[in-house]
């Protein structure tokens, strides 16, 4: 244990004191709204919470800060966390860069900036200069760079930005060499890349026919191509399908310049059409021909890495759950004439690219990444080895050059770019951030235990290497369990601060995830949810049962789709956790389908409109299982008040829900951030300032230092405790 761990815990504590008044909680009117779904009546009380511009509900979000900044402000282990996380999160952070023409692209954040900096080099040994730096774009650092993608020979740039945590976009193109912008602006986009045309006289975007409500739905994206220089308002449309208002593309020129491929998902599923359209000379592409389906079913993933001549490489689950490479000859493209590369494998293919003449592939092997080099017909090469268990990401290379940049992170590690020659395999760093962490103090290894079911679950376990074994400590449990997500190891500034206070990191691979391919994916899904609640349900009572933890000093935290997690889990076995951290999370599933982009997740969740999805979403929908009079862990919800993709009305609902419900002396506590989002471009300092409040709140209930009495509580009152318990926690943690 360091001396800063001392000196943080030898620290007189503050401590909740049992009284006889309970926690003054904001009035939430309970009104009489009740639905109708297949015969049955719902109760939706808090319906008038949906509308975040309301008055009655923007005093209500000001009301509930103002209660929750009250008790977090009193927490003793706030401004501590503070101060470290400034001092951790000041490190240099660079990311893998781009190539184009002899122009390298890569954003770099020097420490505490809110935004990362877009640079550039002339060659890779030149002298970086700042091309692009959206933290000069707005005074609190909510404006975010989101998509970055220069022309083919490295003169202009296509770039995106998003305002206050929006997924919202407006398109510019910079040039290079002046950093200037030309004068057109690009709007109503979202969930869109930017595709060049060979001769870098344009590109190809998705985006919207306009821009309605704030969390209206989201309906009938269109396929344009834009010349540079041109107004928005003559783009030309290349593929739009207003009878299937639902449908959204992915428009990418092949590695030759040749075709446009446009991938056609419905919703949130990875399974997709694949249309082409043959652009004839990428020197002079031609837009009038019309995009032919190459894959019109949507029963696989079907990815282009890029094409050799006439034949198309993909990278597909079709007949593969686990994934495969198949070599698609566009003149006879039916399954009866795919040659199949690389054939699956026992692990699952996650990432594909097609670099220097050679397929790059990332599989994953129990949830760890392993990296390899194959030929153009598929044939192994080499493996690269990589520092540990960890995750590969941001793969960056040219199908003509041999150089490939990746970014690897582990628990412990963060990211770090190298650069490797895929010929020879040869392989170095290229930028590896100094941390003001000591990672050799701790160690991650990787357990399974088995679910309800007996399905066997890898999980991580980052904890102290001197950590003395069967000691009980406070543990920080996180999941997700959806859309094919894995939880690969990641590096978190957070949870390094959490590991140095003495605290355990377990993160569960739950079914729902990608980790084992779509099989296990399809297991963690609609009347199959269920599962992954579970899994992570028996995940904690594995670290209780093995002696890494106890009840009272385990938390549970998941975000989005992990925030409907912890709901759930909250209300099946509230006695099983201490506190818990809902993260702008998906509370109502009865409803969820009506918002912005909520539509697309009824692959996953289902829809209550069908009378076949309606019993298991109620059976489980966090807002919906509460139990008046219910003892419930210490809760911290978290959620921006302008989140365009899981829209705060569930937050606000469940909040309001869980403080009527609560029969126990825990708080219920919601932290809303203005002018913020869903997490993506989320200042530095507004994400320092969020992650110390969690942290502070879940120590308070982990640590062994709150016993809040029987019957509620109230939070004014506080009283000094001596030193001497936490000296003895302190001993125990060594």
């Amino acid at each position: 244990m360091t001396m800063l761990d001392a000196r943080c815990w030898l620290a007189p504590v503050l401590l909740w004191a049992g009284a006889t008044q309970a926690l003054d909680y904001p009035e939430s009117p309970r009104g009489k709204v009740v639905d109708d779904y297949h015969g049955s009546a719902v109760a939706d009380p808090y319906r008038w919470l949906e509308d975040p511009d309301a008055p009655a509900t923007r005093d209500w979000i000001a009301a509930q800060n103002a209660l929750t900044e009250s008790v977090l402000s009193s927490l003793p282990a706030r401004d501590r966390y503070r101060q470290r996380l400034q001092a951790l999160w000041n490190y240099p952070k660079t990311g893998a860069p781009q190539r184009r023409g002899d122009r390298y692209f890569y954003q770099h954040n020097d420490g505490l900036q809110n935004q990362p900096v877009l640079m550039v080099r002339e060659g890779l040994a030149g002298e970086p200069r700042a091309l692009l730096d959206p933290n000069a774009l707005a005074a609190d650092g909510t404006t975010a760079l989101t998509v970055v993608e220069p022309s083919p020979d490295g003169r202009l740039l296509a770039y995106g930005l998003a305002e206050a945590g929006s997924d919202w976009n407006r398109f510019r193109i910079r040039d290079v060499k002046t950093g200037r912008d030309l004068p057109e602006v690009l709007e109503f986009i979202k969930f869109s890349g930017v595709s060049w045309t060979h001769d870098g006289r344009g590109f190809f975007y998705s985006r919207f026919p306009g821009r309605d409500g704030v969390f209206d739905e989201l309906a009938n994206q269109q396929v344009y191509y834009h010349r540079v220089g041109t107004p928005q308002a003559q783009d030309r449309l290349i593929y739009s399908r207003p009878d299937q208002p639902r449908w959204n593309f992915d428009a990418q020129v092949t590695s030759s310049g040749r075709y446009l491929t446009i991938a056609i998902y419905q919703g949130a599923t990875e399974n997709n059409a694949l249309y082409i359209m043959d652009l004839q000379d990428p020197r002079r592409p031609r837009l009038d021909a019309n995009p032919r389906a190459l894959i019109s079913h949507f029963r696989a993933n079907f990815e282009p890495l890029g094409n050799r001549g006439s034949s198309l490489l993909i990278r597909t689950t079709d007949q593969a759950p686990r994934g495969r490479i198949i070599a698609m000859d566009l003149a006879r493209p039916q399954p009866a004439y795919w040659r199949e590369l690389v054939p699956q494998g026992e692990d699952t293919l996650e990432l594909a690219r097609y670099v220097g003449g050679r397929l790059v592939l990332v599989a994953m092997h129990d949830a760890v990444h392993r990296l390899s080099v194959h030929g153009p017909d598929g044939v192994w090469l080499r493996d690269l080895a990589l520092p540990g268990l960890g995750s590969v990401s941001a793969l960056s290379g040219q199908p003509d050059a041999t150089e490939l940049f990746f970014e690897f992170e582990s628990y412990l590690q963060p990211e770090s770019v190298y650069r490797a020659d895929v010929r020879s395999g040869a392989m170095a760093e290229f930028a590896r951030p100094a941390i003001a962490f000591d990672a050799t103090r701790f160690v991650t290894e990787q357990v399974f235990f088995r679910s309800k079911d007996g399905t066997r679950v890898p999980m991580f376990i980052t904890h102290a290497r001197d950590r003395v074994a069967a000691q009980p400590q406070p543990t920080y449990l996180y999941g997700y369990g959806g859309f094919n997500i894995s939880l690969t190891p990641s590096f978190s500034v957070a949870r390094a601060a959490w590991l140095e206070a003495g605290g355990i990191l377990a993160v569960a691979n739950l079914r729902g995830g990608g980790e084992y391919g779509e099989a296990w994916h399809e297991a963690g899904t609609r009347d199959r949810k269920q599962n992954v609640f579970d899994d992570f349900i028996a995940a904690a009572e594995y670290l209780i049962d093995q002696g890494w933890t106890r009840p009272s000093q385990l938390a549970i935290a998941g975000g989005s789709n992990g925030g409907l997690l912890v709901g759930a889990v909250l209300n099946q076995r509230p006695e099983l956790f201490a506190a818990a951290l809902p993260a702008v999370g998906v509370m109502d599933m009865l409803r969820f389908h009506k918002f912005t982009i909520g539509w697309a997740w009824v692959g996953d969740y289902g829809s209550a409109d069908n009378a076949e999805d309606f019993p298991y979403l109620r059976a489980y929908s966090p807002l919906h299982n509460l139990k008046s009079g219910a003892a419930y862990p210490a809760v911290l919800i978290t959620t921006g008040d302008h989140d365009d993709r899981v829209v705060p009305g569930h937050s606000f609902k469940y909040a309001a829900a869980l403080q009527h419900a609560q029969g126990g002396s825990a708080p219920t506590l919601i932290r809303i951030e203005t002018r913020g989002g869903h997490g993506r471009g989320t200042p530095t300092s507004k994400r320092i300032a969020a992650a110390a409040d969690q942290l502070a709140f879940i120590e308070a209930y982990t640590r062994g230092v709150v016993r809040p009495a029987p019957g509620r509580t109230n939070w004014s009152r506080l009283i000094v405790h001596s030193a001497l318990r936490t000296r003895n926690f302190t001993a125990a943690q060594k």
